[in-house]
């Protein structure tokens, strides 16, 4: 999809694309002078308009199509659109981008009791490409365990060859990195349902706790939960 910022739009389309408003209500918006054109006061719904040209109360437009967003993301949160699975992710992004069209949507998801870095992006085929199987980004997960892993597992992980129920190929090899005795950390390429907990109780163990700390080459930084903050696409 051509990016809003490659061609003029009608000013109309572009707020309401962005979450700004609905096409609707952008004459109440002209009414009160919030919106510049080059630095002028914008008076026609219709006007055709670079991204670039286009400030709002003052500031710059958010991105166009192709933001991506790293979030801390907490426990309790639903990487999901339906609301009636309970708090959504998305209840932590400014009101006007959960209105954006195209939508929001995480690049694959954390459930609901795990923790850490999360993508986040209105761009299709960035979210097919790093959720396709293909792909084989490196994700870092730490884990806290019910009981110490027997000494094989982290050759287990790393042949290639550990069957999940229900499935009808190995996983992909896997990094096992031993911190404690009930603390580890686990690398994989591929993004299977629950993958990581499921890995686990495959060898006889369960996870109490889990929080995704990378996800390729990045990390949350110093981002506090619930925070987050919009990246360069390219980074990616």
């Amino acid at each position: 999809m051509m990016s809003i910022k490659s061609s003029k739009t009608r000013l109309d389309k572009l707020l309401s694309s962005l979450g700004y408003c609905s096409r609707s209500e952008i004459k109440i918006l002209l009414r009160e002078k919030r919106i510049l054109i080059n630095d002028v006061i914008a008076t026609k719904n219709d006007a055709k308009v670079f991204h670039e040209e286009v400030t709002f109360d003052n500031e710059p437009l958010d991105p166009p199509l192709g933001m991506v967003i790293v979030m801390h993301k907490p426990l309790g949160l639903i990487c999901s659109h339906d609301e009636g699975e309970g708090k959504l992710v998305y209840s932590l992004l400014p009101s006007r981008w959960q209105r954006r069209d195209p939508k929001i949507s995480t690049i694959g998801r954390l459930d609901k009791e795990t923790s850490g870095l999360l993508l986040l992006t209105d761009d299709g085929q960035l979210l097919h490409r790093l959720t396709s199987p293909r792909h084989h980004v490196a994700k870092i997960y730490e884990a806290t365990l019910e009981r110490p892993l027997n000494a094989n597992v982290g050759e287990i992980f790393a042949s290639g060859t550990l069957m999940l129920n229900g499935e009808k190929t190995a996983c992909l090899p896997a990094k096992l990195t031993i911190v404690d005795d009930i603390h580890v950390t686990l690398e994989i390429t591929e993004g299977r349902y629950h993958q990581v907990r499921r890995m686990f109780a495959a060898v006889g163990n369960h996870v109490v706790s889990l929080h995704r700390c990378s996800f390729g080459n990045l990390t949350l930084g110093d981002l506090e939960v619930g925070e987050f903050r919009l990246i360069d696409p390219k980074s990616l």
